[in-house]
């Protein structure tokens, strides 16, 4: 599905570029970029996808759970410079250098056209986004999001449909009000808004890539599991940290009543590990540090 989406896209592109050389519009050719650039996330969000699924070896005891969150902060920067960075630069060099938009009802049937697929997109990404982000703002959603497969599409379908209502706005304005300049000046909004878009994305896949703990709802409960065992005197707030999507790291420190035999120790741990691991299948690799209260 992946890569037919990048097909989908690298058509979209051409077809922009093509009315774009066609009208000499900066606003279509930045859309045009801006598709490239879709088509370019995709592949690399999927390279990254089937990298991080490889199983652990000898030099990666953990696997490779992070190697999306490279690949993610690597999209952000392809969004900033390529997107954003050759945007502005297009817009610039047609406010210095101004030509009339030439008129073509193509402009509003491609705008129109990218919107519809654009739109679609950005419904099934937004309703996976609120499905593992219950009750929380778009933006919270965002930032506890833990699979970049997910927020990164959702922010770059959102840039995407706001681009397109500013390139209708700038070629539009541009041919009723007999003003090349607005077309330049729609360019240089849409590279400013993969720049903002690019610049969310560099923060959420640096703080993941660099160790990112679990979300603290997640914290609470597995607190909340381990105290309530009649055998725990105490729980220490765990450490976590965020492997990859859907693996966790969990080291939690115990303290054990004591009356506990060494064997009773032993069968608590146990029982501590089967209980955590079914309420939370993502915890792959969980160390529990046993205290004795004396």
């Amino acid at each position: 599905m992946v890569v037919i989406a990048a097909l989908t896209n690298a058509v979209v592109a051409a077809v922009k570029i093509a009315v774009a050389a066609a009208t000499g519009s900066a606003a279509m050719l930045a859309e045009g970029i801006h598709s490239i650039v879709d088509t370019i996330d995709e592949l690399l969000l999927w390279v990254g996808l089937r990298r991080s699924a490889r199983s652990p070896d000898e030099t990666h005891p953990y696997g490779f759970g992070k190697e999306l969150y490279f690949w993610s902060l690597v999209v952000a920067m392809v969004v900033f410079g390529v997107g954003g960075g050759a945007s502005i630069v297009e817009g610039i060099v047609r406010l210095t250098h101004p030509t009339t938009v030439r008129p073509s009802a193509w402009s509003y049937v491609v705008l129109a056209a990218a919107g519809v697929m654009e739109g679609t997109s950005f419904y099934f990404s937004w309703r996976e986004l609120r499905r593992r982000a219950k009750e929380q703002t778009l933006f919270r959603a965002i930032r506890t999001s833990k699979d970049p497969s997910v927020f990164t599409v959702f922010v770059e379908d959102a840039s995407a449909l706001v681009g397109l209502v500013v390139a209708f706005l700038g070629i539009f304005l541009s041919r009723e009000l007999h003003a090349p300049a607005m077309d330049a000046v729609a360019s240089i909004v849409i590279g400013a808004l993969l720049a903002v878009a690019a610049l969310l994305l560099v923060r959420e896949s640096r703080d993941l890539l660099v160790g990112e703990s679990a979300s603290s709802e997640r914290v609470r409960e597995l607190c909340k599991i381990a105290a309530a065992d009649r055998d725990v005197v105490a729980v220490k707030s765990p450490l976590t940290m965020q492997l990859g999507p859907d693996d966790v790291l969990v080291n939690l420190e115990i303290t054990f009543g004591p009356w506990l035999t060494g064997d009773q120790i032993v069968a608590a741990i146990e029982r501590l590990d089967r209980g955590i691991r079914t309420s939370f299948p993502s915890v792959k690799h969980l160390f529990i540090e046993a205290q004795l209260r004396r």
